[in-house]
């Protein structure tokens, strides 16, 4: 597997992004780091650098212009990736049915991943989220909904949240 590596520009600073021969997201992230991620992930990948494809591009600009369903429509995968069964995966996958403008608890995150009462293997597997942002970790919140473990940080995750128009504490 190749994967393609580049830089986008946002209004939360720059973003990187790794994605496939088939134009699909892979990876993102804020900044530094996405290579680690990417090598951890999918240890045979060659990493190149190269061009955003424009599926992924135009989804990930439209949602910064306000288009809320965007992220919705950017093509991504984890098939291949080290993680991609289990728990871990499922909290992934789930993320991508939390709606813009809604948060939940890691707790109901643990239980619509299949595993209630496992909030904290939930946070573990957000954490290692390999495509924050289209799969939204940022809409998962404390259970007093305390913004709480973001990679890309709490300011970014308060200004995404606030961007989707989601009522925070």
């Amino acid at each position: 597997m190749i994967l393609s590596l580049s830089i986008l520009p946002s209004p939360v600073g720059p973003l990187a992004v790794a994605c496939d021969a088939e134009g699909r997201l892979r990876g993102v992230s804020f900044g530094e780091g996405l290579e680690r991620v990417m090598r951890r992930e999918y240890p045979g990948a060659a990493l190149t650098e190269g061009e955003t494809p424009t599926a992924v591009r135009d989804g990930l600009e439209a949602y910064f212009a306000d288009d809320q369903a965007a992220l919705g429509r950017v093509p991504w995968s984890l098939e291949g990736a080290v993680a991609a069964d289990g728990f871990q995966a499922r909290v992934w996958r789930a993320l991508a049915e939390i709606p813009p403008g809604l948060t939940i608890s890691y707790g109901e995150m643990a239980k619509r991943a299949g595993e209630p009462g496992a909030a904290q293997a939930a946070g573990v597997a957000l954490n290692r989220n390999p495509i924050a942002l289209v799969l939204p970790c940022h809409r998962v919140v404390g259970a007093d909904g305390a913004m709480v473990g973001f990679g890309g940080g709490l300011e970014r995750k308060t200004w995404l949240l606030r961007h989707e128009g989601a009522l925070l504490l």
